[in-house]
């Protein structure tokens, strides 16, 4: 009881962290929270510059002054903000956002003309009286210029955090000083300054383009309250409220229309340009817009659970779930930076040591050193990479919980499918009815459905479609579903049996094993055989496609797991080409399959319904769940959920996959390359600290206009 007292105490906070645009900053600020006592979890997403703690209640009470302080320690003009707070105050933030930007537009141009002074007394006015004027000028623009970092560099000092990107410029640009370089010391600052503002400004554009893929949450709803139309929040309607939505305008949450007809897109969901036409009685979900006609909507989930909610929930929560190359980079950061000013070290001091060179000269090759060990254009493209490759495949549909399985897609080399809604469309219809009695086919019919009527399995539901009379029956009848069987029911003092051939045996009936392609229901009456009933499927439009496409892709081992007979799993998979099939699985067995699969592959994905098939889908290497969207289930045990029900959408994933493996990949040999070439051209006396700040800042920007550019991907 304790325990469970102890657990309730615990809860978790989020909180925005506005002004966050260095990702070295922001692994340090995750590092520092994590230290502070009682925090049992600490995430911070640099993607959606939000920070997730959990803690006991009356610990989390007093964090946020505590994140604060963190913050303006490590990145000075950083605002904690409770998550939302920045959605309640939009305009004016963005308001402020708008003048700090053209404040610093401002005070870079009053440090351009200061640098100017200062340069020209030094080289017009040189051996004039006016020539002592240069030093104070240079240092007065040195402070002014540079007092953002050298305030962050004796913040972190005095935290022991002496590695960072503002300690190595302050190193740096003291040393030129030192060695009466002055105008590269003012310059390397500056255009450190004015790289930094330039990478702020470009990751806010990259997070502002990741955030338009996923602009479907609605502002507003239209309740219906005493014959009046009230605009409200929608996390204030309940379960059966009707609501009004208009041409243009967004369903707030997910329904059932109960008046009017109209044509909604659907792209923001599904990823399809077609609109979907809708009428009364059907279902509706958050997130689509209505385009043509006014229609009223009775609630049936609220916001909270809505469609829309969940999907802005999966991919914020995304980045949380890092890859293997970002935890890579992350720890390779940690070592990078100390090794490389630890080289620095060596260039200043061995070289005159050991040969006599003048000390000034190797000192400024090892000041150049410093200010390129930087590791940020590594830290900021590559969590921004695989958020962006989460926001491509959003767009397209296809719901990724995370960069670590964005990663495992690539990986790929076996894929399992489940049969029925996975590649084949689930609407069964009975075309042949074998007759073994008296009775006629209509009477077959009816009988069948007298005992499939309490059954929602698709097969049960083309019986009774099928059956033009049948009598209805209590639901409290002797009714008994047999798993991976069939169904027993005792109805008016009669058994009926209606299932497989594994129900048949297993009731000692003696039936007619039919040949004939499809799903075979035996019925059977007080011990007698009745008949045989076939129900068939059709193969989805796309499947056959999909198959091939998977093939071209590598993917050398495409399998199908079902319930459903040899002859019938035989066809579907001679159809499409398959490489291997198993049929008459328990679900049970069909985890039993996947795990003997699992030895002797790679990496192995299932597709799935998402419902059925959650224990497959939680077993493999990679859970893909098709149709699932709306669905509990599907959400919870997939690692990926694909929003229409077409296993084309799996190419796509894995094509977003690979273009997201290749930016992130050549991100990092373009930041690896062009640092190393300028560390060597700078021991060579060849690369002067203006390259030393391209490769730096510059290389950083690169990186993120490259994320930039995928997020811009039309088609896949």
């Amino acid at each position: 009881m304790q325990k469970t007292a102890e657990k309730k105490k615990r809860e978790e906070k989020e909180f925005e962290l506005e002004g966050l645009n260095c990702s070295n900053c922001a692994m340090k600020i995750e590092n520092q929270v994590k230290e502070l006592e009682g925090m049992e979890n600490v995430e911070l997403n640099f993607a959606t510059s939000t920070l997730k703690v959990a803690a006991e209640e009356s610990r989390l009470k007093k964090i946020k002054s505590e994140l604060q302080q963190i913050s303006d320690r490590i990145e000075p003009g950083v605002k904690v903000l409770n998550k939302g707070e920045e959605n309640e105050n939009n305009d004016r933030a963005n308001s402020l956002r708008a003048y700090l930007w053209q404040k610093k537009n401002i005070f870079i141009g009053v440090m351009f003309f200061l640098f100017a002074l200062a340069f020209s007394n030094l080289s017009v006015f040189k051996g004039n009286i006016f020539y002592s004027l240069s030093l104070p000028a240079y240092i007065t623009a040195y402070l002014l210029i540079g007092y953002p970092v050298l305030k962050a560099a004796v913040l972190n000092i005095g935290q022991g955090q002496i590695f960072d990107e503002n300690f190595l410029m302050v190193i740096a640009t003291i040393g030129a000083f030192g060695i009466r370089e002055y105008p590269e010391a003012v310059a390397v600052m500056l255009f450190y300054m004015v790289g930094e503002l330039f990478q702020e400004r470009a990751v806010n554009n990259s997070r502002r383009s990741i955030k338009d893929l996923m602009d479907i949450q609605p502002d507003y709803a239209n309740l219906i309250k005493d014959d009046e139309i009230i605009k409200v929040d929608p996390e204030k309607l309940k379960v059966d409220d009707l609501i009004a939505v208009k041409a243009g305008e967004k369903i707030p949450v997910d329904g059932r229309i109960v008046s009017g007809e109209t044509a909604l897109e659907t792209s923001a969901l599904t990823g399809e340009s077609l609109p979907k036409d809708v009428a009364e009685g059907d279902s509706v979900l958050s997130g689509m817009i209505n385009l043509n006609k006014l229609i009223t909507i009775q609630v049936t989930k609220e916001y909270k659970d809505s469609t829309v909610k969940k999907i802005l929930e999966l991919v914020e929560n995304a980045s949380s779930k890092k890859a293997s190359t970002e935890k890579f980079i992350s720890k390779f950061a940690s070592y990078y930076t100390p090794l490389v000013v630890l080289a620095a070290a060596l260039v200043a001091i061995l070289p005159p040591l050991l040969t006599g060179a003048a000390f000034d000269q190797w000192f400024y090759r090892a000041l150049i050193f410093l200010v390129v060990s930087c590791p940020c254009a590594l830290v900021v493209s590559i969590p921004l990479g695989f958020f962006g490759g989460i926001g491509l495949a959003s767009k397209n549909g296809i719901l990724v919980k995370g960069g670590n399985y964005l990663e495992a897609l690539n990986k790929l080399d076996t894929i399992v499918f489940d049969k029925t809604g996975t590649l084949t469309e689930g609407n069964f219809k009975v075309t042949e009815v074998n007759i073994y009695s008296d009775y006629s086919r209509e009477e077959i019919l009816e009988i069948a459905a007298e005992v499939e009527q309490f059954s929602n399995h698709p097969i049960a539901l083309s019986i009774i479609e099928a059956a033009k009379n049948y009598k209805k029956h209590s639901a409290a009848s002797n009714y008994q579903e047999i798993s991976g069987a069939g169904i027993k029911a005792e109805l008016d003092n009669n058994l009926i049996l209606a299932g497989n051939e594994r129900l048949m045996q297993k009731n000692n009936i003696e039936y007619e094993k039919t040949d004939s392609t499809g799903t075979a229901v035996y019925l059977a009456k007080n011990g007698e055989f009745l008949a045989s009933i076939i129900i068939s499927d059709q193969l989805k439009d796309d499947a056959k496609a999909a198959v091939s496409e998977l093939k071209e892709l590598g993917i050398n081992n495409l399998a199908m797991l079902t319930g459903d007979n040899q002859l019938t799993a035989a066809k579907v998979a001679s159809s499409l080409k398959l490489d291997n099939f198993y049929a008459e699985l328990l679900p049970d067995q069909k985890v039993e399959k996947v795990e003997e699969l699992l030895h002797s592959s790679n990496k192995l994905a299932f597709v799935g319904d998402g419902i059925n098939d959650a224990p497959v889908l939680a077993r493999s290497d990679l859970g893909i769940a098709m149709g699932g969207l709306g669905s509990d289930a599907a959400i919870e045990a997939a690692d990926v959920v694909l929003m229409t029900d077409e296993p084309s959408k799996i190419v796509s994933a894995l094509n977003i996959a690979a273009k997201t493996k290749e930016l992130v990949w050549q991100n990092i040999i373009m930041a690896l390359s062009i640092k190393a070439a300028v560390m060597i051209l700078s021991v060579l006396g060849m690369a002067s600290m203006w390259a030393a700040v391209f490769a730096d800042v510059g290389v950083a920007l690169m990186a993120v206009f490259n994320v930039m550019r995928i997020l811009k991907t039309e088609e896949i």
